[in-house]
């Protein structure tokens, strides 16, 4: 029996230990592999080291304890930032930019070294607050709203210039809003008043001097006319026109003799058959 419960225990211990070598063996080939994300990178730590080399997306080994492995995001990501500045007429501009950047995906090992995950915070939203102020301090206010599109550009070129030392690209970015100072405000909204009369004004200026031409071409027509037709009349005219009302007047007489003649003395008994 004594044998027995011997071998029992050698057997029991003998199964622990593959049991534990069996999950040492399962743990290390688990941790022997990892898969990167699509659009990602793997920056791999051998022992808290960075090493410069990244993996690629997918299925990559790695040695089990030893390597670690941080993914960093390299597909386009956005951002936004609001922002406090001076226009060149010192007015205070506050303003909200929207940016997408990419990390450059050949540095992300020295982005990673250098900067961290935290790169967003660390990085682009203090340099994005530096671009805005840089350019439009360049600026008036009015400006900044008449010409939104060259502000964003320059921004944008300004911003370029300050992440291009941490590894970050900024593909797009937009000017969401611009809000002024509530007098600020008020003037602008003055001043389009004030332009909108006086662009009405003029509107009514020309419309009455187009009409007051129109009345002198008129008045110079219709005195030219008046002129022409009594230029017209002569004695001529007159006593060919006495002629044709006679004509006219022959011709409706019905042959019958006034019985009153404009004299003194009238006919008197006329046999108007003996005449």
């Amino acid at each position: 029996m004594e044998k027995q419960n011997v071998s029992m225990e050698k057997i029991k211990g003998a199964m622990a230990i593959f049991i534990i070598i069996g999950l040492v063996l399962a743990v290390t080939l688990m941790t022997s592999f990892t898969i990167v994300p699509p659009g990602h990178k793997g920056v791999v730590m051998t022992l808290g080291a960075v090493n410069q080399n990244v993996m690629h997306e997918g299925f990559n080994l790695k040695i089990p304890f030893i390597q670690n492995v941080v993914h960093i995001d390299g597909r386009v990501q956005k951002t936004e930032t609001a922002a406090s500045a001076a226009s060149k007429d010192l007015q205070t501009v506050s303003s909200k930019i929207a940016i997408n950047y990419r990390v450059v995906a050949a540095s992300s090992a020295k982005l990673y070294q250098n900067i961290g995950l935290g790169y967003n915070e660390r990085v682009i939203a203090p340099a994005v607050q530096e671009a805005v102020k840089a350019v439009t301090a360049r600026f008036t206010a009015e400006e900044l709203i008449t010409k939104r599109q060259e502000v964003s550009i320059q921004i944008q070129e300004v911003l370029n210039e300050k992440l291009r030392d941490y590894y970050i690209n900024v593909d797009r970015l937009n000017i969401t809003s611009f809000d002024f100072s509530e007098e600020f405000n008020k003037a602008i909204e003055s001043k389009q008043t004030a332009e909108q009369l006086a662009l009405k004004a003029q509107r009514d200026l020309e419309r009455i001097e187009i009409e007051g031409r129109q009345k002198i071409i008129q008045a110079k027509a219709e005195a030219e006319s008046l002129r022409l037709q009594k230029q017209e009349v002569s004695k001529e005219l007159i006593e060919l026109r006495k002629i044709e009302a006679n004509i006219k007047a022959i011709e409706k007489w019905n042959g019958v003799l006034p019985k009153v003649t404009g004299g003194s003395t009238p006919l008197i008994g006329l046999d108007e058959s003996k005449l």
